[in-house]
């Protein structure tokens, strides 16, 4: 806000883009409106601000931010409402560790694999590739098994109050979920589901996602 003037947000993105829900998320839970202009890279005639042609780009005012982890720590800093990051130095880690870990070990097989071909491809009667499902199957239980130890551990995703981790993991676990056997798998995992079925009726996941 300068001069009494709320700057525009603006959110260049696209609803079906996981990294764009997670922002989402985070504007959600800080109570910040925002305009979100459709950009899909996937698309021949996209043209957005992105200098490497991916999605999503905040734009603030005339600041504009890319990455997604940078994007949601600006949205944290920059407007009123709750702190979406622990105040102590062991919880501030483990959602550093967590957001690490969603980006590195679980965006890949569960989404890119799991979800895209077991769900979005087939669903779309677009070709998809049974054998990366169960590639990305595969090397989601290690993964599953780390979050639930630390949704267990109760320092993050703890379902008590919403942080960053929450907002960058729930738009992964959720689309995996969304496969039936992904789904199986995700309840064999006590604390994590308890945590998936909180963070699905908050308020950021509603505003933002509504169902997967």
């Amino acid at each position: 806000m300068r001069d009494g003037v709320v700057d525009q947000v603006t959110l260049c993105g696209f609803k079906e883009s996981i990294y764009t829900q997670v922002v989402m998320m985070a504007l959600a839970a800080k109570g910040v409106a925002f305009e979100l202009k459709r950009d899909n890279p996937f698309e021949a005639e996209a043209s957005g601000p992105h200098p490497f042609a991916w999605v999503p780009v905040l734009q603030h005012g005339d600041f504009a931010i890319y990455e997604t982890a940078a994007i949601t720590r600006y949205v944290d800093r920059a407007f009123e409402g709750i702190s979406l990051v622990p105040s102590d130095a062991a919880g501030l880690a483990r959602m550093d560790q967590v957001i690490a870990i969603a980006d590195n070990y679980a965006y890949w097989p569960m989404v890119r694999q799991a979800y895209a071909h077991g769900v979005v491809r087939k669903q779309a009667g677009i070709d998809w590739d049974k054998e990366l499902v169960t590639d990305g199957l595969r090397a989601a239980e290690p993964v599953l098994a780390v979050l639930d130890d630390m949704a267990s551990e109760g320092e993050v995703l703890n379902g008590l109050r919403i942080s960053l981790a929450d907002c960058q993991l729930a738009p992964m676990v959720a689309a995996f979920a969304a496969l039936p056997k992904g789904r199986k798998m995700v309840k064999r995992h006590w604390a994590l589901s308890c945590w998936l079925e909180w963070i699905r009726h908050s308020r950021a996941f509603r505003q933002a996602i509504g169902e997967v």
